[in-house]
């Protein structure tokens, strides 16, 4: 068993693996960017090291970087977790060349399945259901309208090969949507992956999306731990899991039948450690959709219906140990629901709402578990991915856990922070989740999500006189120079007593900066912190209320902006790619004067 690990990821997952080295004795090393210097992941483990400022390609994305830190703590395996370079087979190779074991699957499993156009090729070769469509590339836009047209028929859905978890994911319901689906998917493919090759498959309307937990390890072992179902979605993203499905949804032989083709899929590619095969539920038909090469956001529903640690087994897989247990000893008990807490407005259609928080307070009791990687006055970066924790409850059935999950949503208190806790508790009191139903109506209805806006969420602002500082200093250690950064309160006198060393003067950092307000009734205004990617509208031209007027990229996704109201746009504040901040102006909407009485007009 290793000795140490670096788990090269950020926030509630990383803190989640740091836990389980605690408890398998191993060490644990963190790494940090300049934006989580003060975040709760680097207090978490035993050590943390600086891995720079920037965006995540020249820190978490950074191979290199990553590979260094790793040789330098003396780490023997790197844990990915999931996001970063979790399903990046390059890095699995490089880790191996390096001498240092990849916690996951080798690197040609990762090839294998990254590719979902290869994954479905040898998913079909080995036997296993994929949805109708194709398992080559579609390299135009031509020859995506002719298949489509000839051999699949509408609606169908346009993919990035290397996409996932919503990403590169687009539907064409009919003919005249292609274009801009097949343009779409793309071009996040390439954004989001570095691949902007596509392929098209049969649009499945409204089917369940049903997973499978697999485990497997170097002996040939290779077990499912049941099924999850995570039909609650929001583009395609998912926000509520749950295990297992609905009885009346999946029974003991459509389980039976899932995990079969979880395992066969895994084998097909020698996998090792914990993995997912994600499917599509329509009637009694299951399809192959993709297969995640690495631990699931959602892995902690299954943990607690079977009582296995499944990061516990895959850091043993990675090892060399044989599984822990076999077929015959999984047993599912209650039932399980995750709901994911993201910084996002429900009501603002799942806008991102990064910000600081302040005070901070997570639910417990009997049942309750929550993986969080936040703490009181810490702060959610519109830098990465919104999510500020996950909230899981468990019960002895569906319907005690839903009322388990709603005391524990009462209980949650982030203040300062717009996140979806309205949205879950509005949505899990509802006759639609009871019934089993993937709530796609009410998750798509914009009126119904106005009703989950919070009663109150007063942005958090630090205490006046509560300062944050960077002193530098020069430190000796056993002979050995070294240039010191501390970030903190003031020296006293601005001289810090640490032997001879005096403080090259303290750097007060950044404040945070406002949200601001919505502006005047003509100003459009920003809901969000992001990039400007795309204004569709130009200036003097008439709109009406609703229109879409420009795309901001915020925490990993496309924001629409629509026109707060009818009228015509008279100024644009902003072009594109400029980056923008939450409340700032983005274009002046005059309303179109109203027309003068008849009496007056006769005048």
């Amino acid at each position: 068993m290793f000795s140490k690990i670096l788990v090269a990821n950020r926030g509630e997952i990383a803190i989640r693996v740091f836990r389980a080295c605690k408890e398998m004795g191993i060490a644990s090393v963190a790494v940090y960017s300049e934006t989580d210097r003060d975040a709760l992941h680097p207090k978490k483990a035993d050590e943390a090291y600086f891995i720079g400022e920037g965006p995540a390609a020249d820190n978490y994305l950074n191979v290199e970087k990553i590979l260094q830190v790793a040789k330098e703590s003396g780490a023997e395996a790197i844990h990915p977790g999931y996001g970063f370079l979790a399903e990046n087979a390059p890095f699995a190779k490089a880790c191996e060349d390096a001498g240092i074991v990849f916690i996951g699957p080798p690197a040609s499993a990762i090839e294998a399945m990254g590719s979902k156009t290869k994954a479905r090729e040898l998913m079909q070769a080995a036997g296993v259901p994929i949805v109708p469509g194709t398992t080559d590339a579609v390299d135009t836009y031509e020859d995506a309208l002719r298949i489509a047209k000839d051999e699949i028929g509408f609606p169908v859905a346009v993919k990035a090969a290397s996409g996932g978890g919503g990403k590169g994911f687009r539907v064409a319901l009919t003919e005249d949507k292609l274009k801009d689906a097949f343009e779409g998917a793309s071009r996040e493919g390439e954004k989001f992956f570095s691949d902007g090759t596509v392929y098209l498959e049969r649009y499945l309307p409204e089917p369940r999306h049903v997973e499978v937990q697999i485990l497997a390890d170097k002996h040939g072992n290779c077990i499912h731990l049941g099924e999850r179902d995570c039909s609650i979605q929001r583009r395609h993203q998912k926000l509520i899991e749950e295990s297992p499905a609905p009885e009346w949804v999946v029974d003991e032989e459509m389980r039976q039948r899932i995990g079969k083709i979880g395992i066969e899929a895994a084998k097909a590619v020698d996998y090792v450690g914990a993995g997912t095969i994600e499917g599509m539920l329509q009637g009694d038909e299951y399809f192959f959709l993709e297969m995640n090469t690495r631990v699931q956001v959602e892995h902690c529903v299954t943990e607690m219906t079977t009582g296995i640690d499944i990061v516990k087994q895959g850091i043993k897989a990675a090892a060399g140990e044989p599984l822990d247990y076999k077929q015959e000893d999984i047993v599912l008990r209650g039932h399980a629901i995750e709901c994911r807490i993201n910084a996002e407005a429900a009501e603002r259609n799942f806008a991102p709402a990064a910000g600081p928080i302040g005070n901070y307070k997570e639910p417990t009791g009997p049942g309750v578990r929550v993986d969080s990687g936040v703490e009181a006055f810490g702060e959610v970066s519109p830098m990465y991915d919104p999510m500020v924790s996950k909230l899981i409850v468990w019960d002895a059935d569906r319907e005690q856990a839903t009322q388990r999950m709603l005391r524990a949503l009462d209980e949650y208190e982030i203040e300062g922070l717009t996140t979806l806790i309205p949205f879950h508790k509005r949505l899990l009191a509802t006759e639609d989740w009871a019934k089993g139903s993937i709530c796609k109506d009410l998750v798509e209805d914009k009126e119904w999500l106005k009703g989950c806006a919070a009663e109150t969420a007063e942005p958090f602002e630090a205490p006046e006189g509560e300062e944050v500082v960077e002193t530098k200093y020069a430190v000796e250690v056993s002979g050995k120079r070294f240039d010191v950064k501390v970030f903190g309160a003031p020296p006293v006198g601005g001289i810090a007593v640490a032997g001879n060393a005096a403080a090259a003067g303290p750097k007060k950092r950044e404040k945070r900066a406002s949200k601001g307000g919505a502006g005047g009734a003509d100003l459009l205004a920003s809901p969000m912190q992001g990039n400007m990617w795309k204004i569709v509208v130009e200036e003097g031209a008439t709109v009406e209320e609703g229109q879409l007027i420009c795309i901001i990229e915020a925490m990993k996704m496309e924001n629409e902006i629509v026109a707060h109201k009818a009228g015509t746009l008279a100024k644009l504040h902003i072009a594109e790619g400029d980056p923008i901040t939450a409340g700032q102006p983005i274009a002046d909407i005059t309303s179109a004067p109203a027309e003068a009485p008849a009496e007056a007009a006769a005048e």
